[in-house]
């Protein structure tokens, strides 16, 4: 987005007949929609146009005057980039070497153009959202004057003047922007800003944008690269380093097995930096793309036929295409912006059509809910992008948001889907390290997150969730950044053990947890799920992390991966869990070498589901688990005995109401239906040894903050290396 165009078109408001603010749009219903109704009448641009724009580019958001990696300002992302801004790194677009050649480019200074424009300062368009708001109005003015020489009434004719505003030098990227934009005006959006004003785009399903005048513009088409990205979408291939051990080419007649998963990352670092250290010789990392977060680009590193190294779990690596973002966590709000957010979204929906993959949180996944693969290896994993990436915003983009709350709490025994509203569900976090890694004093911070804390009662001055994995002394569970075994996080689905006013308990690692849920405020029914428990007579089922073969079921000539239980974990008798597909068989992947000019899938006679475990999924061996039948659990009465303890089997799910333990699951109902399409047999798994994941570790991270209903401290701090090889 950051392209070569100049703003040589800007002049003062002319003579032009103004474009009032459209009709079809209601009296405005926040201060912040006034404000857009009233710069689009004072510069004559239709306010769909206008609130089209500012949608794309910030969801409405002002960010509270601080800049993000763009060097963007407000809700119309007015850009005033500068050297020390990029050179300082933590903030701004941190290793943009590019940018620091550029500073002095107009599209880095569109605030500047703004300012000329209006006659408002360079700090009141930082930090008012009202001359914000008449800065982004005066600018798509000016720009329309220049491709039509006058401003008028019709939004479709502003189309080359959207275009324009997104700074792009690229004919096919502009495009994108503008297509999207018009996208929202035919459409309609609406929503909730983080500082609670409802702001509402009308819907104009009649608009006809004239997208002729892009030709208007003087933009280059950049040439088609082989790339698998979607058209519309500036994707480059810069492939890693054909001998480095960072992935593994599949050539032979199973691929790798099949795909079922994209997951989601975060670098920690720039764009620039993750593509320079995956294409490094003796790199042990990759992904398959990277994401830029000021433009949106993206560069493609390893084709996805092509198992990357990416997630720290080698059999996800087989089963999974791995996405990075450029960004730090703890200042998602600035890295993760509009353009990078649609990018990714335009990115997914193509990959998921090409290789069947359902838009969905069980399958679109963060590197934060790929498992262990081993008992050792659990309390390192990662836990990328972290609670800042709009799961619910990202959802809607892929054209799957999630169903309506019911307005009342959950029934026990029914499976639920976490559904905080982001804007609403603010979290205090509190950071104690700058992006580089560099101590600094802590500093609190409350924003906009996607999780939820899980006490063990119903109670905000419970203690926190101990996971058994990070706690194994049975300590409670803490604020610290690197804790997420004491999270819930959007999307994800789990079937309700018992209730309180207020309160809801679900089966979480192993035990029965609880979360803040007013009416049901919080979750969401999950529909079509399949609910699973311990088969009649087990005790515990176990849990994994990968589904390899069994030994004896390996050719000669290829050498069994070994796999465990992780033993810290089970599905005790009573308890139940969504699964998110039918099973799938064991399987294992070997790359080509000299002496193996084909790579192979063993595929072994097991099958396994992937469930929602606790924060991240898990897999379950089909003979140790059944599916819940129907015929009984919905609006059965939760229990009001204490404790997280797992509840002793049973056939029935009417225990006494004043029962001791929680009440079992055994026979819950499935909330619609059968299992998912089953997936292809032959799937692939993976060597422990080739774990990959993020360029840096998990997060280390020191402090304590106390335990909210509503929303729970949590330290920030930097990532340290991991013993299981770096992830990304």
């Amino acid at each position: 987005m950051l392209g070569a165009l100049t703003l040589s078109a800007l002049a003062p408001a002319g003579s032009a007949a103004a474009a009032p603010a459209s009709p079809a749009h209601k009296a405005p219903s926040s201060g912040l929609q006034k404000e857009f109704a009233a710069a689009a009448d004072e510069f004559h641009v239709p306010v769909s146009v206008l609130m089209g724009v500012s949608y794309q580019e910030s969801q409405w958001e002002g960010h509270k005057g601080e800049y993000n990696t763009e060097g963007g300002y407000g809700v119309m992302n007015l850009t005033d980039v500068t050297p020390s801004m990029i050179a300082k790194g933590g903030a701004g677009a941190v290793g943009r070497h590019d940018l620091m050649d550029s500073t002095t480019s107009p599209a880095l200074h569109t605030l500047t153009a703004a300012a000329k424009l209006t006659g408002a300062s360079a700090a009141q368009l930082r930090t008012d959202e009202r001359q914000n708001i008449r800065g982004g109005a005066a600018l798509l003015a000016s720009y329309e004057r220049a491709v039509t020489g006058g401003t008028p009434t019709d939004p479709g004719h502003w189309y080359g003047a959207v275009a324009k505003y997104s700074q792009y030098s690229d004919k096919s990227a502009a495009k994108n922007f503008a297509d999207h934009v018009f996208s929202a005006m035919s459409q309609g959006a609406g929503r909730r800003t983080a500082a609670g004003q409802q702001l509402q785009l009308n819907a104009e399903p009649t608009v006809k944008p004239d997208s002729g005048q892009l030709g208007k513009l003087g933009l280059r088409q950049t040439a088609k690269a082989p790339t698998e990205c979607p058209h519309g979408v500036k994707c480059t291939f810069d492939p890693v380093d054909p001998k480095a051990g960072n992935h593994q080419v599949a050539n032979g007649p199973d691929g790798r097995g099949g795909i079922r998963y994209i997951v989601i990352h975060d670098i920690e670092g720039s764009y620039e930096g993750a593509i320079k250290d995956f294409k490094a010789p003796d790199a042990t990392t990759s992904a398959h793309y990277v994401m830029q977060s000021a433009t949106g680009d993206v560069t493609q590193m390893v084709p996805t036929k092509d198992v990357s190294f990416h997630a720290g779990n080698y059999w996800f690596n087989m089963h999974s295409v791995g996405i990075e973002h450029e960004g730090f966590a703890a200042e998602g709000a600035k890295w993760y912006t509009g353009k990078q957010y649609q990018a990714t979204a335009d990115l997914v929906k193509y990959l998921s059509k090409k290789n069947h993959i359902p838009l969905d949180r069980q399958h679109l996944i963060g590197h934060d809910n790929v498992p262990g693969p081993n008992r050792v290896g659990v309390k390192d994993t990662h836990w990328d992008p972290g609670p800042y990436w709009d799961w619910d915003r990202f959802m809607q983009m892929v054209g799957k948001g999630s169903p309506k709350s019911t307005g009342r709490a959950p029934a026990v025994g029914s499976a639920i889907t976490i559904a905080p509203n982001f804007a609403r569900n603010k979290q205090t976090v509190q950071v104690c390290n700058s992006p580089s890694g560099a101590p600094k004093p802590c500093t609190s911070q409350t924003e906009p997150s996607n999780f939820l804390y899980v006490h063990t009662a119903p109670n905000k001055k419970a203690p926190l969730f101990g996971d058994p994995a990070l706690h194994p002394d049975g300590s409670a569970g803490t604020n610290h950044i690197d804790d997420w075994g004491n999270t819930v996080q959007a999307g994800q689905q789990f079937v309700v053990a018992d209730a309180r006013p207020g309160w809801t308990a679900i089966w979480f690692s192993g035990s029965k947890v609880w979360f803040p849920n007013p009416i049901g405020m919080n979750t969401k029914p999950a529909k079509g799920a399949t609910i699973l428990t311990a088969k009649k007579g087990t005790k515990s089922a176990p849990v994994y992390g990968m589904a390899y073969p069994q030994p004896s079921e390996y050719p000669q000539g290829f050498s069994p991966d070994p796999f465990e239980a992780l033993s810290m974990y089970g599905v005790p008798a009573g308890q139940a869990y969504v699964a998110n597909a039918a099973p799938v068989h064991a399987d294992d992947f070997f790359k080509v070498t000299a002496q193996r000019p084909e790579s192979k899938v063993v595929t072994g006679s097991k099958t396994y589901y992937t469930i929602q475990y606790n924060h991240r999924v898990a897999l379950l061996d089909s003979a140790d688990t059944r599916v819940v039948p129907h015929g009984g659990g919905h609006g059965t009465k939760p229990s009001h005995g204490g404790g997280g303890q797992p509840a002793a089997d049973t056939s029935s799910m009417q225990r006494s109401a004043n029962a001791a333990q929680a009440q079992p699951i055994s026979d819950v109902v499935p909330t619609g239906g059968g299992l998912a399409d089953a997936a292809p047999a032959a799937d692939v798994t993976g060597k422990l040894a080739s774990t990959g994941s993020d360029p840096l570790s998990p997060w280390a991270v020191a402090g304590s903050v106390a335990a909210l209903a509503g929303g729970t401290g949590l330290v920030w701090a930097t990532r340290r290396r991991s013993r299981w090889g770096a992830q990304s």
